[in-house]
């Protein structure tokens, strides 16, 4: 079945991190959405979404299948979406799921509304806003671990480990010692060439992505994801980290997401539940205005390219846009805009140039070029997003 992966109202309300990349490109569990897709279809997704992401994200011509980008498979899902016919919608209530056209066929999705419409009624995994990733996290774990690990034999760790129960799968290359891994509270998947260092202590669920890496004396409670070439440490709880990020010191990150190419400063911490105990809102890009989450415990959502200096105290529900910079003495405000300069005393734009000179360097240590692409994006994020800065 080869798909594409669409976009709808949900793009928009999965700002900030979607600024960057399609809602089917956010990671929940240990895969993206696309990558779950991926090996359920046999086949690599097209996307369709906003225009100036095309580049990077290209649509599949081939496909006659889109499916919501928002939605993440299981069995009983990928089987009902496989029974489509051209013409067909699949819906729950009034939501689509996905349809089916002919190649080469052009549709939006109000012409998709006069599709024959065929009802699906299970319970399925879908993102709305930017604290479901967290929110779900542990469900996706469970099914990614079980989807990666199906029929195949996992590696070995060294004798200094600790390991409660034997819920746990080991990648080509993954080495820990002197650890404890507590797998009786959810699984424990470990990425080709990751290292967890000595008198670390995880519980799970968790996983830990392709060559990253956990410090020394890190504490990480389940339903915690982190994300492929990351450096971790400090105390983290419920969060879930795209990858190319680092939060390599002391410090706490609760119910929180971070995303692609972020720094977190050595001793900062995020709060994830109000002094009061009251409901935590969050900004949404949608309503320009502070949104209840039905949320008690709700930390930090920190978008693509952003990052803080050492000692950096976010408050509850705090939301920090794309290529943010944050520093400084005192609580930053809870909606910190993208391109944003400072801290609790004032912000000032992050000017495009000097993003670009810190990002350049940035990818060089990843051996990665920062091609023109790369800068078309965040450009485009850069003129979207400047109503936010006038400070």
């Amino acid at each position: 079945m080869e798909i594409n992966l669409f976009d709808d109202s949900t793009w928009g309300t999965l700002r900030p991190l979607t600024y960057t990349r399609p809602v089917a490109d956010l990671r929940i569990g240990t895969l993206t959405i696309a990558e779950k897709w991926n090996i359920y279809s046999n086949t690599t997704a097209g996307f369709s979404t906003q225009p100036y992401l095309s580049v990077k994200y290209p649509v599949n011509n081939n496909a006659c299948t889109f499916i919501n980008g928002a939605v993440c498979p299981d069995p009983e899902l990928y089987h009902a979406i496989d029974l489509l016919h051209s013409g067909e919608v699949l819906k729950k209530d009034n939501f689509i799921i996905a349809y089916k056209i002919n190649i080469g066929e052009v549709v939006s999705l109000a012409t998709v509304e006069v599709f024959r419409q065929v009802a699906y009624n299970q319970v399925f995994t879908r993102i709305i806003f930017p604290e479901d990733i967290f929110k779900y996290n542990d469900i996706e774990l469970r099914k990614d671990f079980d989807l990666l690990t199906k029929g195949r034999t996992s590696a070995s760790l060294s004798g200094t480990n600790t390991i409660l129960g034997e819920n746990i799968f080991i990648e080509e290359g993954a080495v820990a010692e002197c650890s404890t891994f507590n797998t009786l509270t959810g699984p424990v998947y470990l990425g080709k060439n990751s290292q967890v260092w000595e008198g670390t202590h995880i519980r799970g669920s968790f996983s830990l992505g392709e060559d990253s890496q956990v410090k020394m004396g890190t504490k990480i409670y389940g339903q915690t994801t982190i994300g492929p070439h990351c450096r971790v440490g400090g105390e983290i709880n419920n969060a879930v980290i795209w990858g190319y990020s680092a939060k390599g010191h002391e410090g706490y990150l609760g119910n929180s997401v971070m995303g692609q190419w972020c720094n977190i400063g050595a001793d900062s911490n995020n709060s994830n539940l109000k002094n009061n105990y009251a409901e935590v809102k969050l900004w949404d890009y949608e309503k320009e205005a502070f949104r209840k989450t039905g949320l008690q415990f709700c930390g930090l959502i920190m978008a693509d390219h952003s990052k803080c200096g050492i000692n950096t105290m976010f408050n509850t529900g705090t939301v920090v846009g794309v290529s943010a910079n944050v520093f400084g003495a005192g609580f930053p405000r809870n909606f910190v805009p993208d391109f944003a300069w400072g801290g609790a005393q004032g912000f000032e734009p992050y000017s495009l140039k000097k993003m670009f000179d810190t990002t350049e360097k940035v990818f060089e240590r990843k051996n990665i070029s920062f091609n023109q692409i790369e800068r078309n994006i965040l450009s485009s994020i850069f003129d979207l997003t400047a109503d936010y800065r006038h400070f």
